[in-house]
């Protein structure tokens, strides 16, 4: 079956996650399925654009958003591509396709006081659970790292002697991070905590029951923390992600570095975050300036 080869392709050559790779295969399930009932059991390996426009139309209907629209017909595309690599097709019918239109959305990072607010509250509470919570928020905020790094620590990731942590990034990339000295010391505490849990798992960060932390356990845990101290509308592991890198530029950082801390693989994703420094920029420019504001 051309989709199995091509998800092997995914995984055993490109290197994708499983969750990578899933994502895939649901997609094109999903273009399958609507191949089926639409076009009778039509094999998605010939199908025309036609036939593949006809579905995204059915998923604008759909309410489906066009970030989303894209991302699906975006697998499709590296399907084709396959195909045509391995000679089972000579033109992909993607291949005049362009993308959907997607508004662009400035990303309100958490303010420094607020990091600080949720880093500081419940610092009376000493349980395993309180300890772990306050971990993943210092860890998040202090490396930048993404919500899946975060779950798929491991204990032996954390250098104490060089104060670094280890993190297995998209398509398997390691970097190291620095660990400041405050989270050396939580991390301290926690292991303390953790080592009173009965469990066989090698991952850092576990739950009450011995077992490896989840996205919906880290989301919920950074969500109620922020809702206490920020009226944003969206709190996640993400935007804390986003603060870090603002934070970082508004204090002068320079953008390779911070694409390096980051994982990124061009400088292009890093540039998205110099958007939220603009403020601190005017504010530079009008002090610094001869005829700026304050001058």
């Amino acid at each position: 079956m051309p989709i199995n080869s091509f998800l092997n392709y995914l995984l055993l050559e490109k290197k994708y996650s499983q969750h990578t790779v899933t994502a895939y295969k649901n997609d094109l399930k999903s273009f399958q399925n609507f191949c089926s009932s639409e076009f009778g059991d039509k094999n998605i390996v010939s199908v025309n654009y036609p036939e593949i426009r006809s579905w995204i139309v059915s998923l604008v209907e759909d309410n489906i958003s066009n970030r989303t629209i894209n991302r699906k017909v975006s697998s499709l595309k590296t399907f084709y591509k396959f195909l045509q690599k391995t000679k089972q097709i000579e033109v992909s019918p993607l291949i005049k396709h362009k993308a959907l239109k997607i508004a662009k959305k400035v990303q309100v990072p958490f303010s420094e006081g607020e990091i600080e607010t949720v880093i500081n509250s419940k610092s009376d509470v000493q349980d395993f659970e309180s300890v772990r919570d306050k971990l993943i928020v210092e860890l998040l905020y202090s490396t930048g790292m993404r919500r899946s790094e975060l779950i798929h620590l491991k204990v032996n990731d954390i250098d104490f002697s060089n104060q670094v942590v280890k993190v297995l990034g998209k398509r398997n990339k390691e970097r190291f991070i620095p660990l400041l000295k405050s989270v050396k010391s939580s991390l301290q505490e926690y292991l303390l905590f953790r080592s009173e849990i009965e469990t066989s798992e090698s991952y850092l960060l576990l739950t009450k029951k011995g077992k490896k932390t989840y996205d919906t356990l880290v989301y919920r845990i950074i969500n109620n923390y922020f809702s206490s101290v920020s009226s944003k509308i969206k709190k996640s592991p993400h935007v804390i992600r986003h603060s870090f890198a603002t934070h970082l530029l508004n204090e002068g950082a320079d953008l390779n570095s911070v694409k390096e801390l980051l994982g990124h693989s061009s400088l292009a994703s890093t540039q998205v975050y110099t958007h939220s420094s603009l403020g601190k920029l005017k504010e530079v420019y009008n002090n610094a300036h001869p005829r700026g504001e304050k001058n």
